[in-house]
């Protein structure tokens, strides 16, 4: 006769896996809050003008009226708007090379890497050239909409591309060679932009958060926060949609509706990052990997926000040392993103090769 332990006992390990996962997945999350938290303290403290912690507490606490001036200044118009939106743009950066690389099944797909964001770097930078050499100021949101048109005619070309080549290698070039195209049509204007506010035009087409106005921060925040909830509404069919085409029409998924809804929500976030902070280099590609390592798990509802925080902390971290490596002359945080991204692709490739083989 089979003891009552010996039938219970699967049962009782499946809970306890269950719950060993739910723990480790709240650990990771409540880590990458800390590292968060951690980074925007030393965003803040950290530069030029070194600020005392408790300057700094103190000055969030009294709004800012309490502190030193210079130290205001350099808080409330200057620091703070800079790491609010490497926390923001960083986790819009994650989250497009998540709906990218679901939507194509591919790895190494990203703004950067299928051209989008070099795509909008240049309608971008077109409409800073002749409407600010005009004197007709370019509001914020105005500067999403010039970008998303950019992203979205990018993503257009590799969506088209994809559809007339065999393997996906090829689509990868085709996007690495829109990339070059823009980027190149994108110097060529910078070249030859006279005017004084455009001359700033160089820095931001090299990838950069400084310049961040708490305007921006306000219009950002918006568009981000809806991407990121359509997101995460879509987390169902998405999960779906990884298990195999089939098998999401099967249980019912609108495969047409899913990929408009992630090739608009992917523009959107790409038009977003390069309005405000240019084009930012291997974050998409990297972050969706580290974190699905870190975690251990693919499934949607938890790579969502994960990519988002994950892409918070890489792109605080990349602009700290951006800022502060080789002070006073600050680098482009596509520079660093790069020096810590790429390798992680290299290992990506060499890693699907080896199982290839």
């Amino acid at each position: 006769m089979r003891d009552r332990n010996d039938v219970t006992a699967p049962t009782d390990n499946g809970a306890s896996s269950y719950h060993n996962k739910i723990t480790h997945d709240i650990i990771c999350f409540a880590a990458l809050g800390v590292l968060i938290l951690a980074l925007l303290v030393c965003n803040l403290c950290i530069g030029s003008v070194e600020i005392p912690l408790r300057d700094i507490f103190g000055s969030l606490g009294s709004g800012g009226r309490g502190a030193d001036g210079t130290v205001r200044s350099i808080l409330w118009q200057i620091r703070m708007p800079r790491a609010a939106a490497a926390c923001i743009l960083g986790g819009a950066l994650g989250l497009a090379g998540y709906l990218l690389q679901t939507f194509f099944h591919n790895p190494i797909a990203g703004p950067f890497v299928l051209g989008i964001s070099s795509g909008a770097k240049l309608t971008v930078a077109l409409v800073m050239v002749f409407l600010l050499g005009s004197r007709v100021r370019v509001s914020s949101w105005g500067m999403i909409l010039a970008a998303f048109a950019g992203a979205f005619l990018a993503m257009g070309f590799v969506i088209v591309m994809a559809g007339r080549v065999d393997h996906m290698a090829m689509l990868i070039v085709s996007g690495v060679m829109i990339g070059y195209i823009c980027s190149a049509a994108t110097d060529l204007v910078v070249t030859f932009a006279q005017d004084a506010d455009i001359v700033n035009l160089h820095n931001w087409s090299q990838g950069s958060f400084s310049g961040i106005t708490w305007e921006n921060v306000a219009v950002m925040a918006v568009v981000v926060a809806a991407a990121l909830v359509s997101v995460v509404c879509l987390a169902k069919p998405i999960g779906a949609y990884q298990t195999g085409e089939g098998y999401a029409v099967s249980v019912g998924v609108n495969l047409r509706l899913l990929r408009v809804m992630m090739v608009l929500l992917s523009s959107i976030l790409a038009a977003c990052i390069t309005a405000f902070a240019g084009p930012v280099s291997f974050v998409g590609i990297a972050v969706p990997h580290l974190v699905k390592r870190l975690f251990g798990t693919a499934k949607p509802l938890i790579m969502i926000p994960a990519c988002f925080l994950g892409g918070s902390v890489f792109c605080l971290f990349c602009d700290l040392l951006a800022r502060t490596l080789f002070a006073p002359t600050e680098l482009s945080v596509s520079t660093v993103t790069a020096v810590f991204g790429a390798p992680v692709v290299i290992a990506v490739m060499l890693k699907r090769r080896k199982g290839r083989s």
